[in-house]
């Protein structure tokens, strides 16, 4: 008897794809290759923006903009230093025999990571048969699990936040979504992607299609986040406008402030032109390590948000 495919097999098989910040090349390739499948069965097809001047970056462009949607594709890892030395990609929960995976000219090799304490410093390396080549990116080893409530993996942030992004392309008559780079180091890209759509489009509004935490406020299973604030304090007005759209359209969700913590939503904060923004995304337990863990109803309630907020912004 065949074993009935799970509706998150695209989570699942992005998730495993090997895409640290500063080498999202494969996530690209493989989106691009997810709307050329698939966009001739979304309601509308989508100019495809990318290549030359985008980096690994892409913009999908539906009808008459209004806002835009900002995914970024690329994870935390390690950066192999000098013999087995590593050196973090982001902030990953290091943890003393977290398996870790990286491909260099002689192959690939899983290996497991090593956390010691030396003169008060802590240093990070790996153990494995060979030495990894200079510079060679590690990620977390995949253990995919699923049960009838949750999915568990490393890399649920951002592969969720792509998955959301896709889901809400099928339906979007009116949008543009951003798969985005190097959010977990740093940021930057969206600094030049925003003012492309602003330029071209004159869109000056924005939601953080991100995955949050699980806290002593947040909940699983009671709906996706809508951020009212982090590190960063979004415009009142806007955060109040959209708050008013989930309530009208009877989306569960919940309201989300913390003090700390960042997305892409700080390259538009940040720019010379007038955007707001909003962080919407499910709340997840394990953050940024090999077992992020994610609530299959609040990632459907995050996709109902998107749905019904594109329409009406």
């Amino acid at each position: 008897m065949a074993t009935k495919k799970s509706k998150y097999e695209l989570v699942k098989t992005m998730c495993a794809i090997h895409a640290p910040s500063g080498n999202e090349v494969l996530m690209k390739e493989f989106v691009l290759n997810y709307i050329e499948k698939n966009s001739k069965n979304w309601k509308q097809k989508p100019k495809v923006i990318c290549g030359k001047g985008f980096q690994d970056n892409i913009i999908l462009i539906f009808g008459k903009p209004r806002t835009a949607i900002f995914a970024h594709l690329d994870s935390i890892g390690f950066t192999v230093r000098y013999g087995k030395q590593l050196v973090k990609i982001g902030g990953p929960v290091c943890k003393t025999g977290f398996e870790l995976v990286g491909t260099d000219s002689k192959g690939t090799q899983t290996v497991t990571l090593q956390v010691t304490e030396k003169h008060g410093m802590r240093e990070l390396s790996y153990k494995g048969k060979r030495d990894f080549e200079r510079g060679t990116e590690l990620v977390f080893k995949q253990h995919w699990k699923e049960d009838k409530n949750f999915i568990q993996s490393c890399y649920l942030d951002n592969r969720l936040g792509v998955y959301n992004a896709l889901k809400v392309a099928e339906t979007l008559k009116n949008g543009a979504i951003v798969f985005s780079t190097f959010e977990e180091h740093g940021g930057g890209a969206v600094a030049y992607l925003q003012k492309y759509l602003y330029t071209n489009y004159k869109i000056c509004q924005g939601l953080i299609s991100d995955i949050s935490w699980i806290s002593d406020g947040v909940h699983a299973g009671k709906g996706a986040v809508i951020s009212m604030r982090d590190s960063l304090i979004p415009r009142r007005s806007f955060i109040d406008k959209i708050i008013k759209i989930a309530n009208k359209n009877k989306v569960t969700y919940q309201l989300e402030v913390e003090g700390s913590g960042g997305s892409d939503a700080g390259g538009l904060q940040m720019c010379e032109n007038p955007w707001d923004w909003c962080f919407i995304g499910a709340g997840e337990q394990g953050v940024h390590s090999p077992e992020e863990k994610v609530h299959k109803d609040d990632v459907e309630s995050m996709i109902k948000l998107y749905q019904v907020i594109l329409k009406e912004l």
